[in-house]
């Protein structure tokens, strides 16, 4: 295991731990609040917080922008109008219908049979890349899935308390909302990732507290609304800032992978808050994801392959797949943003399924793991 191997699967381990660490803190921190209500204020204190932010960078980089030359935009908010139904599709998906599935189906089913379900989101993540969006996926990628989700599975198992039911069926369709909107939001991963993490918040938190508010729930008082606000944009905006970050260059199923601990992170920060001695269902649930995790980190995908021509803008250093000529007067600033183009190029090297491979994979492709 090299720090080369590591280094792309922080930003997907380090979503899961702000994301997983974000269901106990809720509890602790803003009680008993209608679900979907709740919902919404995590999406807009996501949405608010990264807005926030965008700002303040911009205001700190517009020094730097006056002596970029005309063509080098790194303080650029945009998405490209191709992109934008990518993006809605996301928020459709993920932010609207997928919290309303879920919060319908809590409704008819037990928290056990929920939390063992909300497992199903990384399987069917993965089979959507893998079958509909093509992303290469070997033996050692699969087991590693499967020792995660089982690691899940074992975290949330309560004996008996698994059952089958419409309500069931309903986090099942939440699942694979959220499976679609990972899939979707990997085809606007090239963008400012705080960027497309926070429309997602704002958009999403807006339709989610609207539709609390038709449907009878009040807003909580200041303490409440403050904390939820807060939570959502460390546990919601800066987590999915950097899953963002790792579809870019992971590729949807493995930053998905990752991405399952998240309960695991929760559980931790519950018996943090809560003290009480694990159990042995979290240690073997504990050692199941650390394997799982560990066989992705040991993936070696390595072939010859063939790069099509491409044109997109994202932050970019002159590295072996950019030595691309500039059309302004480039004082040398690494990393840096510009629209681009990509020739073709045919090499061999190891590499993950991120912006620059998302190559299809033949039996003649001369694959070496």
């Amino acid at each position: 295991m090299t720090l080369r191997s590591t280094l792309p699967a922080l930003p997907a381990l380090a979503a899961a731990l702000l994301f997983g660490a974000s269901t106990p803190l809720a509890k602790a921190l803003v009680g008993d609040m209608p679900p979907l209500l709740l919902a919404g204020l995590l999406y807009l204190g996501s949405g608010l917080g990264l807005g926030l932010l965008l700002g303040l960078r911009r205001v700190l980089v517009a020094a730097a922008t006056r002596t970029r030359p005309p063509g080098q935009d790194t303080a650029r908010l945009h998405i490209p109008r191709a992109e934008w139904p990518w993006l809605l599709g996301a928020i459709l998906f993920g932010g609207v219908c997928g919290p309303a599935l879920l919060m319908l189906g809590l409704t008819q089913t037990g928290g056990a049979t929920a939390s063992l379900l909300l497992n199903v989101e990384a399987v069917l993540t993965a089979l959507i890349a893998w079958l509909v969006f093509r992303e290469n996926a070997d033996r050692r990628v699969v087991l590693g899935m499967a020792a995660i989700v089982l690691g899940g599975v074992l975290l949330a198992w309560e004996p008996g308390g698994a059952t089958l039911s419409t309500g069931a069926l309903l986090v099942v369709g939440a699942c694979l909302c959220w499976a679609v909107d990972n899939n979707l939001t990997r085809k606007v991963s090239t963008n400012d990732a705080m960027l497309v993490a926070g429309l997602k918040g704002l958009l999403a938190g807006a339709t989610n507290t609207a539709l609390a508010l038709a449907g009878g729930a009040v807003l909580p008082a200041a303490g409440p609304l403050a904390a939820s606000l807060v939570l959502g944009f460390f546990g919601y905006g800066l987590s999915l800032t950097l899953f963002v970050l790792a579809l870019r260059t992971l590729g949807t199923a493995r930053s998905g992978a990752y991405f399952s601990v998240a309960p695991l992170f929760g559980v931790a920060v519950s018996f943090a808050l809560w003290p009480a001695a694990p159990g042995a269902l979290f240690w073997a649930a504990a050692a199941l994801m650390a394997g799982g995790v560990w066989l992705h980190v040991r993936e070696r995908h390595e072939h010859a392959h063939v790069h099509e021509p491409l044109a997109h803008s994202h932050r970019h250093r002159h590295d072996a797949h950019h030595r691309h000529t500039h059309a302004f007067a480039w004082n040398g600033e690494e990393p840096h943003t510009h629209a681009h183009v990509h020739e073709v190029l045919v090499h061999r090297h190891a590499h993950f399924p991120d912006i620059h491979h998302r190559h299809r994979h033949g039996a003649q492709g001369g694959h070496s793991h």
